[in-house]
């Protein structure tokens, strides 16, 4: 099959890796690396904050919030969970889902969690929004750049 449009994000366990011209997701979801790159330095597993249509390969595990928790309050809860002491593997480090399940969590009260996803809703939808800005920014320079540097556009009268 040959890719025409590579318009969508193609993400593996620990990075954005390409672009393709499908997609298998299309909302707001947490990526979890499953196997290669799965924690820091520190022992947090690697995350990845997605959003929109995109592919995600199979070394990452998708995930989406439940029991009141919605994928921006998952991923502030598993940014602060140590996971190392579940990661298997001696030659490439793994998170199984079976070991992922068994990370203990204390569920706020259905009241208190809607409050603060209330309150965090807003915050990221400023960063997706910033996000998407900056991909808008980077392709304009990456228009523009090189028409400036070969002197295709001349700014020569363009008084600062």
């Amino acid at each position: 099959m040959k890719m025409e449009k590579k318009i969508y994000p193609y993400y593996g366990a620990a990075s954005l890796m390409d672009y393709v011209d499908e997609y298998i997701f299309d909302g707001k979801y947490l990526l979890l690396g499953e196997d290669g790159t799965v924690v820091d330095d520190a022992g947090y597993p690697i995350l990845q904050y997605v959003w929109g249509k995109f592919w995600v390969n199979n070394h990452a595990h998708i995930l989406t919030g439940k029991l009141g928790f919605n994928v921006e309050s998952l991923m502030l809860l598993f940014r602060k969970t140590p996971v190392k002491s579940i990661v298997t593997g001696a030659v490439q480090p793994k998170i199984s889902q079976a070991n992922l399940k068994s990370i203990p969590v204390v569920i706020p009260p259905e009241e208190e969690l809607a409050a603060f996803n209330d309150n965090i809703d807003a915050l990221f939808a400023l960063i997706r929004n910033n996000e998407e800005q900056n991909k808008e920014l980077s392709k304009l320079r990456d228009t523009l750049l090189p028409k400036l540097l070969s002197g295709e556009i001349d700014v020569s009268d363009i008084r600062l």
